[in-house]
């Protein structure tokens, strides 16, 4: 299934994560049939890194093809991962039904130092942009199908291209060398064969906006979604601030502090979040990709009170 960008109403999409344990599967369906019934372009999975096959991430991305009509994007790392490792996992995902990938660089392992060898064969995403496409070109070169009328007859047609999303970082890379080297990354995952990239997450629509104005005069063609995260407590901002090296947000963070209640605090990060996608929708993005945490309430009723959700379905969905 490919991943339409170009139609309206507004796009929008989510990411979840493969639950922990067995108890948090029914949960997460529960969860995917809300965020699918809203109507969203495609529902990514996590995955992490050094596994040999997909496991509750294929599990969870088979439920999301088999029970719904929205498409899966299966996210793989290069860390850790071996070229023969990542082939066989690229092969496993295609032949569950699978066409979309999210391929990322991936974080280093806890405790390693600036330096370090942790990445395995794949030295960036690029490269595992490049295998996705050569995996899915050796598998299926061409597709045939029957001629009506000539029996053993077919026509041969060019094989279906797969959907490879890639990650970009609005307000530069935390490893990056100099100032445009993001966007340097972003063109060469472009030429490599990305058809998609979703930013991190970001607090400013102007960071967003910037971005991909310089993306777009760098030569970059492909749709930049930018990636939206409901913060929703304080804990949560110190822990994204923390994994992504972001500045603090003073306009959310002070807000989230001095509210007394967990609601109030839902409410903020639900109102700074619809902002945020009113303002880059605004400005000319192509859709928004919002980071769900495995929960459906929140992202839904961001999109709502950013004016996203606008058919009867979706709004009911929303609550």
């Amino acid at each position: 299934m490919s991943i339409d960008l170009s139609t309206p109403p507004v796009p929008f999409s989510f990411e979840v994560y493969p639950p922990k344990s067995d108890a948090g599967v029914l949960a997460l369906h529960e969860t995917i049939r809300r965020l699918a019934a809203a109507g969203p372009r495609f529902i990514s999975v996590t995955y992490g890194a050094g596994g040999s096959t997909g496991g509750r991430s294929l599990d969870l991305l088979r439920h999301i093809l088999t029970e719904t009509s929205v498409a899966p994007l299966a996210h793989l790392t290069c860390v850790g991962n071996t070229y023969a490792g990542a082939n066989a996992l690229i092969r496993e995902f295609l032949d569950a039904g699978i066409t979309g990938f999210l391929a990322l660089r991936g974080d280093p392992p806890a405790g390693a130092e600036e330096g370090e060898e942790f990445l395995g064969d794949l030295e960036s995403s690029a490269q595992l942009v490049q295998l996705i496409d050569r995996v899915q070109a050796e598998r299926a070169p061409y597709t045939e199908r029957p001629i009506p009328g000539v029996p053993g007859a077919a026509r041969v047609e060019p094989r279906q291209k797969v959907d490879i999303a890639v990650a970009a970082f609005p307000n530069g890379h935390p490893r990056s060398r100099h100032p445009r080297e993001h966007i340097d990354a972003l063109l060469a995952k472009q030429a490599a064969g990305a058809t998609l990239a979703i930013t991190q997450l970001f607090f400013h629509a102007d960071d967003y906006l910037a971005f991909a104005q310089r993306s777009r005069e760098a030569g970059v063609t492909i749709p930049i979604l930018p990636g939206i995260m409901p913060i929703t407590s304080p804990a949560r901002l110190r822990r994204v601030l923390e994994l992504t090296g972001e500045d603090l947000p003073s306009e959310l963070a002070i807000p989230l502090e001095v509210e007394p209640t967990a609601e109030g605090q839902r409410a903020v990060g639900i109102a700074h979040a619809a902002g945020l996608a009113r303002d880059v929708v605004a400005g000319g993005a192509p859709g928004v990709h919002l980071y769900a945490f495995n929960s459906h309430d929140t992202v839904l009723a961001v999109l709502r009170d950013a004016g996203i959700l606008t058919h009867p379905l979706e709004q009911e969905a929303a609550r």
